[in-house]
């Protein structure tokens, strides 16, 4: 059971960083890396957290938590390395 509990937790603590990373960022990046706005994703990643806290990975809850971790995922995958390079002003091409 207490593996459960840590993939749990780390769902929880990734969606926590995602959070933090979009709440710290520039608004006008967003825009400048094509992606949603800064409000948007505060809310997606909000609530992605929220729902995996609230939810457990194990249980009739697991499609929210589920939810909540693939929106988190995205943002740490996709946006955010879009995020780092616009507000370097580096392009790989």
């Amino acid at each position: 059971m207490w593996i459960v509990d840590i993939i749990h937790w780390a769902g929880v603590v990734a969606g926590a960083f995602a959070f933090l990373h979009s709440l710290t960022q520039r608004a006008d990046a967003y825009t400048a890396a094509d992606r949603k706005t800064k409000p948007i994703w505060m809310a997606i990643t909000g609530g992605s957290t929220a729902a995996m806290a609230l939810f457990g990975f194990y249980g009739p809850g697991m499609i929210f938590w589920l939810a909540g971790l693939v929106a988190s995922l995205v943002y740490i995958v996709d946006v955010r390395p879009k995020l780092i390079e616009v507000q370097r002003g580096g392009h790989n091409w």
